[in-house]
């Protein structure tokens, strides 16, 4: 506590439309409760370690806001949302919660992003009474018991079975394999020491060894050393995209052939040609794939252009993005089956009217496929197995979403 209360306040800044195509953003503060609008937060991650799949969600969000009060809103009334940059860090994301509830009283809160930014504001937002939902955490089971919290998202344990499913279905070669993960971070970890291992030996692939890293770490010699001095056909990495990169050029440089395979915690859009040619054969799941059909390429042309104004480092659309803008839509359609006004003497009831829609919400349909939420409040989503070839990700295999 001594050392949030060190920590500075970062106010929430309200992103404009013409401001955001601008890659600018503006400070606001005061009330969100103004006559004529219902009022969302964003728990945004603007830097930190998953950066390149954070910071170009509120792109997503801009387009979900502009859909829904070009066609008239939310109940008559038009919907916007307060931002409040946590740096993808769990201290900021408790303060920004607060700031957002208690300070804004905005009806529900969009994010946070990552597993560990999730288990702190999972149970500060059920002691206040406000939903949040995460766009990517996956760490298993993290808000099952959670009343207010949700994430539109699949765990990692489900998604990578999906993976070791497909490599098997194609005939890829997978008899032996290793895992390297990052070891001060709460998923990688989690996918490191338990979620990568154990799946594999289920599925009956022979797990060799395990390597771990820093986050922050520049060289993988060390590790890769290990890795090359017992070969595998596959290495399943539990990291960010910059921690793959680096991994797998270090594997190139030193001559190891094995395939990467991953959870979403790689799900980079641009990660194929980032890595180059190192990377081909990387094999990952995903929630999104943006050619799947008319609307999600829309959404890809959309969401490039403006991120592309902005002058954001990333300029396509991924399964975070396209999550961040479901979470919009389904908050619209949960104010709207719930009736709510706004009125800030109902705010508390009508938080909790938006979990209980939020509850009963069946087949929506959005743009990653048909959406419910299962009984440990994550999305039941299909996935779409993808590998990197050729500087793009190409479909391998969908999967249903569970019934």
């Amino acid at each position: 506590m001594k050392a949030m209360n060190r920590m500075t306040v970062k106010y929430a800044k309200i992103w404009g439309a013409l401001a955001l195509t601008a890659g600018l953003c503006a400070a606001g503060t005061g009330t969100a409760l103004a006559q004529g609008e219902l009022v969302l937060g964003f728990l945004a991650a603007e830097s930190g370690p998953f950066v390149s799949l954070s910071r170009p969600n509120e792109i997503a969000a801009r387009i979900a806001l502009d859909e829904i009060n070009a066609a008239g809103g939310v109940n008559g009334k038009k919907l916007r949302y307060i931002t409040f940059d946590t740096a993808g860090n769990p201290g900021q994301t408790v303060v920004g919660l607060r700031k957002l509830a208690e300070d804004d009283k905005v009806l529900a809160i969009i994010g946070p992003f990552s597993s560990g930014q999730v288990q702190v504001a999972a149970p500060a937002g059920d002691r206040i009474g406000i939903v949040t939902m995460a766009m990517a955490s996956s760490a298993p089971k993290l808000v099952a018991k959670s009343k207010y919290a949700m994430r539109n998202t699949s765990d990692e344990g489900y998604l990578f079975q999906r993976v070791l499913s497909t490599l098997k279905s194609k005939g890829i070669p997978s008899s032996t394999a290793a895992v390297a993960f990052a070891n001060d971070d709460t998923i990688s970890r989690v996918m490191g020491e338990k979620l990568l291992p154990g799946l594999m030996r289920k599925a009956g692939i022979d797990v060799k060894l395990s390597v771990d890293f820093k986050l922050a770490a520049f060289d993988f010699s060390a590790q890769v050393a290990r890795l090359k001095a017992t070969p595998t056909d596959l290495v399943g990495v539990g990291a960010p995209p910059e921690a793959a990169i680096k991994l797998v050029q270090e594997m190139r440089r030193q001559g190891h052939k094995g395939r990467l395979v991953a959870g979403s915690t790689i799900n980079d859009p641009e990660l194929p040609v980032r890595m180059g040619k190192d990377g081909d054969g990387t094999v990952i799941p995903s929630a999104f794939f943006a050619d799947l059909n008319d609307r999600t390429k829309k959404f890809a042309a959309e969401f490039n252009r403006r991120a592309t104004a902005a002058k954001l480092s990333r300029t396509h659309a991924g399964q975070f993005d396209a999550a961040t803008y479901d979470i919009v839509q389904y908050y619209a359609w949960a104010m709207k089956e719930a009736k709510i006004t706004g009125d800030p003497k109902r705010l508390a009831e009508e938080r909790t009217a938006i979990r209980a829609a939020l509850g009963r919400m069946k087949n929506f349909p959005a743009l990653e496929g048909a959406i419910s939420f299962g009984a440990d409040n994550d999305a039941l989503k299909p996935a779409y197995i993808i590998e990197a070839r050729g500087g793009r990700w190409t479909l391998l295999e969908t999967h249903p979403a569970p019934k």
